[in-house]
């Protein structure tokens, strides 16, 4: 007979329950160690008992277990900015009045300036006597959402502005629109809603940013496209000067077919465009090939339409109604071409 005392077996049930609880505890804190959100504990102090890789991502530093106090983040701000004591942060809330705290948002700043805006969900831990013994928290980063909804704002608010111009402006073209007929009134009323409805689409397509010259050129006189030569830099223009572009360019298209070299199956047109050292943009559109011009004897709609449209990039228009065709050419600082949405414009042509 064996000498060895017996095992208790309660003793033995009391070792496998150890084994089963540690190998479970391995178990969660793999679990934890490979979230990609940032999970922390503390004891009910507030002190840092554990915290898994992402908390030193998410904050930029390694917490100090059984010293740092309340949050693994380096400092603290509200979401407007404002500086957010460690000791009155969410998780510090949770452990003082014993609550678990829903809904709120703060922005954590790391030691290199870099800042991020989480929503934080911190639960108090009670033991089995209802004893509060600590506490866990989780941080979202929420900095790509509230980037996304800011943008949305921005964008919404873009929309409002000019769903509120292009009113403006529609109004302004039906007022200031003028001929003899019904009928003629009719066609040049659509052909400036026209051309304002074609620069809009491409400011839509342009998120409301910059829209490229040559395709808003190319978009209005396609029509005419085996007459018209187009040269010029490559040139972004702001939603502003884009739509006094598309009105200059339609209105002295609009001439040009009524009068001018687009009139006849011979005539051309040519538009150019540069930009020289001192920052000026030089505009240029010459008709040759057409019926013989001379000048008008009086100011139609279109050339107030043009001259304002001019007026509102900072330029002044030079018209030269050669026998050889109609030369029109007008300068203005570059900078200009991407026009408050707020400035003033000139009466008769709110253009945005």
């Amino acid at each position: 007979m064996s000498n060895e005392p017996a095992t208790d077996p309660k003793v033995e049930i009391l070792h496998s329950a150890v084994e089963a609880f540690r190998r479970r505890e391995v178990s969660f804190r793999d679990i934890l160690e490979d979230l990609p959100a940032a999970i922390y504990t503390t004891d009910s102090e507030g002190r840092i008992t554990y915290y898994n890789k992402a908390c030193v991502a998410f904050s930029g530093r390694t917490p100090a277990l059984g010293t740092d106090l309340w949050c693994v983040t380096w400092k603290l701000l509200t979401p407007d900015g404002q500086p957010l004591p460690h000791a009155d942060c969410p998780m510090a809330v949770a452990l003082k009045e014993a609550r678990a705290v829903r809904g709120v948002e703060a922005m954590a700043e790391r030691p290199d300036g870099t800042r991020i805006s989480f929503m934080p969900y911190p639960t108090p831990i009670f033991d089995e006597a209802g004893a509060l013994i600590g506490a866990v928290n989780m941080l979202v980063d929420v900095t790509e959402q509230k980037k996304a909804e800011e943008l949305m704002r921005l964008m919404a608010r873009e929309i409002d502005h000019r769903a509120n111009n292009l009113l403006a402006v529609t109004q302004s073209l039906v007022t200031i629109t003028k001929a003899d007929t019904v009928e003629g009134y009719k066609r040049a009323l659509e052909g400036r809603l026209t051309a304002l409805a074609k620069v809009n689409s491409l400011i839509s397509r342009g998120r409301w940013q910059t829209v490229d010259l040559r395709t808003l050129i190319e978009d209005e006189l396609r029509p005419f496209t085996d007459n018209v030569s187009i040269d010029g830099v490559a040139l972004e223009v702001g939603p502003s000067a884009a739509q006094c572009f598309a009105m200059l360019i339609h209105e002295l298209a609009a001439n040009a077919l009524k009068y001018g070299s687009l009139s006849t199956s011979a005539g051309s047109v040519a538009i150019a465009w540069a930009l020289d050292q001192g920052g000026n943009m030089m505009f240029r559109w010459t008709e040759r090939g057409g019926p013989k011009v001379c000048e008008p004897t009086q100011t139609g709609t279109g050339s107030s339409v043009i001259t304002a449209a001019v007026r509102r990039l900072g330029g002044e228009i030079f018209r030269d109604w050669a026998p050889a065709g109609l030369n029109c050419a007008f300068v203005c600082q570059a900078g200009r071409l991407d026009l408050e949405a707020d400035r003033p414009v000139p009466a008769g042509l709110a253009v945005a």
